[in-house]
C-alpha cells in the first residue's frame, strides 16, 4: 500500500536511506525537512502483510509546473518486486495534483536498472552532468510529461 510519509515513518526513512547510500544518505534533518517542507511530496510503501514496516519510499518536490523526482528507495530484499515503478507512477500522479506538467530527475548513468526503470516510464534523457556523484559518474537529466 503507498500512502503519504508522516514523520511517525522518520526512523525506518532514516534506516533506510543510510542502507541505501551508505554516506550519500540524507540526515534525519533533511529527511524532516522533506517531510515538513512546501511542495515536498514523500510517499511511502508498507511492506506486505507487515502493516507499519516500510519497504520502500519516493520524495517528490513540486515548484510550479515542474517536479522533481528527488529520491526513490526501495529496502533491497523486495528491490525486483515492481515497488519503484509503483512508487514513481504515485509520485507522478500526485505531482501532476499539484499542478505539475512534467517531472525531472537525476540518475547515475552507471545505474542500469534506475535507467531502464525510468525508459519503461516514458522518461527521456534532456542532460548531463558529468562527474556529479561521489563515485564520479555522470549523472543524466530525465524528464516526462505528465
Amino acid at each position: 500500500m503507498i500512502r503519504p510519509a508522516s514523520v511517525a515513518d522518520l526512523d525506518q526513512l532514516l534506516a533506510l536511506e543510510e542502507q541505501l547510500f551508505g554516506g550519500g544518505a540524507w540526515t534525519e534533518g533533511q529527511l524532516r525537512a522533506e517531510l515538513d517542507g512546501p511542495g515536498r511530496i514523500v510517499q511511502v510503501a508498507d511492506d506486505e502483510g507487515n502493516t507499519g514496516r516500510l519497504a520502500a519510499y519516493a520524495v517528490t518536490l513540486v515548484a510550479g509546473d515542474t517536479a522533481d523526482l528527488l529520491r526513490v528507495g526501495v529496502r533491497p530484499d523486495r528491490q525486483q518486486a515492481g515497488l519503484a515503478t509503483s512508487l514513481t507512477a504515485a509520485a507522478m500522479q500526485e505531482a501532476q495534483r499539484a499542478g505539475a506538467r512534467r517531472m525531472l530527475l537525476e540518475v547515475a548513468d552507471t545505474n542500469g536498472p534506475a535507467r531502464a526503470l525510468y525508459a519503461a516510464i516514458g522518461f527521456t534523457e534532456i542532460g548531463r552532468r558529468p562527474r556529479y556523484y561521489r563515485d564520479g559518474s555522470d549523472a543524466l537529466v530525465l524528464s516526462v510529461g505528465l
